[in-house]
């Protein structure tokens, strides 16, 4: 059998006692090289993740007032009333990042603000759990086995593609991470809603008809690649493909969470497990360096980074964006800003060149403030002094983002 650039490193870091590589067996794919293995099974062994609420760090003691003073207007401003969106992916956006909120409350010791924290989730999440969500929602679809949502299965372009099984890990992810944010500051919250929030868990989380018949196994994530695809039941000359990498890892880290808040040892172990692999293989293959000979030598000078991994092609443009737009390319594979964020870009020799590839990018354009914070976010990587300037004078920020969070990151360097 072959093996990937991701197989041979997870093979070498596991005891595959008769499994012989050969190294001078080689084919030249999209993905690297593939090298013959000899052996009946193999043992991948990537290194474990323990998946935490808050940063690893813990934000420094004299950058709290900075902090709780943008939580508390980030919190003031919170109005269900002024959402204009029923989207599945916009909206679960803003529950995403409002549930940010009540955990840099905590890690910043500012508890006063949580209960409107935690009445904002419930007036936002409640209504897609319980089926009354006006304008749209989710239900169970029999043919494919899965979650839909209403404009989804009446437009197939509704909702990037959801009701065609596109994207499925990025809304729900999102989703998922509000849920497990309000399940551990509302335990009695969790165990009401419990059934139906593993019901929007189940649907690309399954681990087989064992577990539950009425969803596939596994449904975004492939197993041979070790990693997720974004597409769904659409076919394509190029295959299945995945653009935003840091969402897929969202994904699995959001479902880890909600195996913490219910106490869950099975669903943190699944979720810690492909959110490692996940990590890796964002790392291997959308994460473009130069020195790994992965790709060739220019297509590495031009891109730091893949804008969309198809099965059998690299793209520089997103869905939505030109590849001349670095400022995209760099955000939609860095948000949402999370504590898992520290691990999928823990290189700052790279964060440090992918910064300074996308920075020329900005320069004399107008309305890329959310652009501008997933950037500097990352230059706080190795540049906490600078990137913080930048920050406080942004003028906006990503809808899934917020002043709070980025005080938060760079203060948590």
């Amino acid at each position: 059998m072959l093996a990937h650039p991701l197989h041979v490193k997870l093979l070498s870091k596991s005891n595959n006692h008769g499994v012989t590589v050969l190294n001078d067996f080689k084919y030249r794919s999209v993905d690297g090289d593939l090298v013959g293995i000899v052996g009946n099974s193999w043992n991948l062994k990537t290194d474990s993740i323990d998946v935490t609420w808050h940063s690893s760090k813990g934000v420094t003691k004299e950058s709290h007032d900075e902090i709780v003073a943008a939580l508390v207007k980030d919190v003031k401003e919170l109005n269900i009333s002024a959402i204009e969106t029923n989207s599945s992916y916009f909206y679960g956006k803003i529950v995403g990042r409002a549930a940010r909120f009540a955990l840099i409350a905590e890690e910043v010791s500012y508890f006063k603000v949580i209960p409107i924290i935690k009445n904002f989730l419930k007036k936002t999440i409640e209504p897609w759990l319980d089926g009354n969500f006006k304008g749209n929602g989710f239900f169970y679809e029999k043919s494919w086995g899965g979650l839909v949502t209403q404009q989804g299965i009446n437009d197939s372009s509704a909702d990037f593609g959801f009701g065609v099984y596109n994207d499925h890990h990025y809304h729900l992810g999102y989703f998922l991470y509000g849920i497990g944010v309000l399940a551990k500051i509302d335990p009695l919250w969790g165990q009401k809603y419990k059934p139906i929030v593993y019901s929007l868990l189940k649907d690309f989380m399954n681990l087989g008809q064992r577990d539950n018949k009425f969803y596939p196994t596994l449904r975004c994530f492939d197993p041979y690649k070790l990693h997720s695809w974004a597409s769904g039941v659409t076919e394509f000359e190029n295959g299945r493909n995945q653009e935003s990498s840091s969402e897929a890892v969202n994904a699995y880290y959001s479902a880890a969470l909600v195996g913490l808040a219910y106490n869950d040892k099975n669903l943190i172990a699944t979720g810690s497990t492909l959110l490692a692999l996940e990590i890796n293989a964002a790392q291997t293959w959308w994460h473009v360096k130069v020195e790994n000979n992965l790709y060739g030598e220019d297509f590495a000078k031009e891109n730091r980074i893949v804008g969309i991994l198809w099965a059998n092609k690299r793209d520089s443009k997103l869905w939505w964006a030109a590849s001349e737009c670095r400022e995209c390319r760099l955000s939609i594979q860095v948000l949402p800003l999370l504590p898992i964020t520290e691990t999928l870009f823990n290189d700052g020799v790279y964060a440090k060149e992918l910064v300074d590839w996308t920075l020329p990018s900005l320069k004399n354009k107008t309305n890329v403030e959310g652009w501008k914070g997933f950037t500097y976010a990352l230059q706080g990587v190795y540049d906490k002094k600078n990137a913080l300037k930048k920050i406080r004078m942004l003028k906006g920020f990503d809808d899934g983002n917020s002043f709070s969070n980025l005080l938060w990151w760079i203060h948590s360097r």
